[in-house]
């Protein structure tokens, strides 16, 4: 199948729109016309070689749209069913045997590699093959290849225009509150960055009861927004000492939760120094391979702990049509995030992103 890609050819490159082949479906594959694809923070971070990915590669890995084929065996979808792509895993592993995919044994290889299992890729160009199978998708383009167990059926009138983000950013930052943390109702909370998963946590809190619910960030506008979604309370961290003023916040004690999505090592310091006696910090910030953090060790022995999360501890197939619930019964409006580009403008959605005038852009594709 002929398709357009938007492919990183090189560390740091430009996206650039290519003509490709997509190989027809595999047993077990599943081919996904593009509706929308989020621009993720991890697309940029491996776009700039954070991570091992080959290049060249077609990324994006928060992608909605129509089934359109599917190869022997599939069964849980059919051409015609609209999906969201989220990512991949194993399914054999322990991790995935104990319900939790996000921390499949074999997640890097799924996601990252840039090839299927047998280190074949979907996508070729005349002077060679392509890298893809991005998070088991490569949403960067006109079709996609996923898998079966990557792809999340959706209702018919679910916008998929505004799903794809669901796949991966929103779902991190909400499941981190809803499935990892779980605060019972009552709580307080410090959420630091106020992005799209910074936000999408908040917007979890309030679903999830919290009655002190802080959002952190330098910038007003985006913290503003937060305050619009839910945050009882908004700290600049320009504005002097981030920790003392959430001490003040809270009678002196600190938060029962805090959740860090920046990946700056001293925010995570301030994060766990925030948490009262027995309270638990989610990190959710991707930082590049080896980043170091330190902590008191005396702080943390009086029961303060700080948990890792990946995709919100989510289950996919479960998650995801909880939170569309969520967004028609108008208590998850993670639409006000969203700023939708079309595909061809891609380099304009990751510069608006880059310098923070986007907060969630998302690609749309026109008709075809």
């Amino acid at each position: 199948m002929r398709i357009t890609a938007a492919l990183t050819e090189t560390k740091g490159a430009p996206f650039a729109l290519t003509p490709l082949e997509l190989d027809d479906p595999r047993p077990g594959e599943v081919v996904v016309r593009m509706v929308s694809s989020g621009v993720c923070h991890t697309d940029l971070i491996v776009r700039d070689q954070w991570y091992p990915v080959p290049l060249p590669a077609v990324l994006g890995h928060e992608g909605a749209g129509v089934v359109e084929a599917v190869g022997d065996g599939v069964t849980y979808v059919a051409p015609g069913d609209h999906v969201v792509l989220t990512f991949n895993s194993c399914g054999a592993c322990r991790m995935c045997d104990q319900g939790r995919p996000a921390y499949c044994d074999q997640f890097f290889a799924c996601n990252f590699a840039g090839s299927r299992a047998d280190g074949s890729t979907p996508l070729h160009r005349e002077s060679g093959g392509v890298h893809g199978v991005f998070f088991g998708q490569s949403a960067f383009a006109t079709y996609a290849l996923a898998t079966e167990r990557n792809v999340v059926k959706v209702d018919q009138d679910a916008p998929l225009e505004l799903l794809g983000p669901l796949g991966c950013g929103i779902q991190t930052g909400a499941g981190g509150v809803l499935n990892s943390l779980k605060p019972p109702a009552g709580s307080s909370i410090a959420v630091f960055g106020a992005g799209s998963v910074g936000i999408s946590a908040v917007m979890a809190a309030v679903v999830a009861g919290c009655t002190t619910i802080v959002a952190i960030d330098l910038n007003d506008q985006r913290l503003e927004l937060a305050e619009q979604l839910g945050a009882t309370h908004v700290i600049n961290a320009a504005a002097g000492d981030t920790v003392q003023r959430l001490r003040d916040l809270t009678g002196g004690l600190g938060l029962d939760y805090t959740v860090e999505t920046t990946a700056v090592p001293a925010v995570l310091r301030q994060a766990a120094d925030a948490l009262n006696q027995g309270g638990t910090c989610g990190l959710i910030g991707a930082a590049a391979l080896g980043t170091e953090v330190s902590l008191d060790m005396s702080s943390l022995l009086f029961g303060r702990s700080v948990r890792g999360i990946v995709e919100g501890d989510s289950v996919p197939r479960l998650f995801i049509p909880k939170l569309v619930d969520l967004h028609r019964q108008g208590r998850f409006p993670f639409d006000k995030l969203i700023k939708t580009y079309a595909f061809e403008d891609i380099n304009q959605a990751v510069e608006d992103s880059e310098k923070g005038t986007t907060l969630k852009p998302v690609l749309t594709f026109g008709a075809r």
